[in-house]
């Protein structure tokens, strides 16, 4: 049975999260590439969202985009082009800006139920499925909304994201396995996961 306290944030946890909230902020620094006629700039933080997920897990890693959030509706200048302030939440990226937690959220998850040890292949799936298939999701109808044009025009418009995006999710995937080979207490392996109701069932 999970206890309360197994759920709660340990110290380990909240430095992990706070460091990918920063990896995300200086994501932000890689200029922005905005095509002629697309009203979503194409950056680099949407990596962020895939590596959080891929290494911290579901929990860990939907709270560090939520805490880069908060820093950006602060007002902090976190985002790609030094954008900043509840503003950027009514424009047209507003999708994809509140897409990062979700998208962490869905790539964590995949990975922890696939489990330890850490695979490429199923690894680049996960950060497709949170990353660009949800990402997309919300983002092309908040792009629609915002900026005031059809959605088969923001459709067309997120093609120009498609092949940066994929090979986001690659890259991400292989970075994602060096670091669990590298620490790999981060992810926990299926028998451990098979093992820890047993351990934590009461005797009768």
């Amino acid at each position: 049975m999970t206890t309360a306290s197994s759920r709660r944030f340990s110290s380990r946890d909240l430095a992990l999260i706070a460091t990918f909230a920063g990896i995300m902020a200086a994501l932000g620094a890689i200029p922005a590439f905005s095509p002629a006629g697309i009203p979503v700039p194409i950056t680099a933080q949407s990596m962020g969202a895939m590596l959080a997920g891929a290494i911290l897990g579901w929990r860990r890693g939907a709270a560090s985009m939520t805490l880069f959030l908060a820093l950006v509706a602060l007002g902090l200048p976190l985002l790609a082009g030094g954008r900043g302030g509840l503003a950027v939440f009514s424009g047209p990226s507003v999708g994809y800006i509140v897409g990062f937690p979700i998208a962490a959220l869905v790539v964590g998850w995949i990975t922890e139920a696939v489990g330890a040890p850490y695979r490429v292949v199923t690894g680049v799936i996960a950060n497709i499925a949170g990353g660009v298939i949800v990402m997309y999701a919300l983002g092309i109808p908040g792009t629609a909304w915002r900026a005031h044009i059809s959605l088969s025009a923001a459709i067309t418009g997120a093609g120009w994201f498609v092949v940066g995006d994929t090979a986001k999710a690659v890259i991400s995937a292989f970075v994602a396995r060096g670091v669990h080979a590298a620490y790999p207490g981060l992810l926990r392996s299926r028998a451990a996961r098979t093992e820890s109701p047993k351990e934590s069932a009461p005797v009768g």
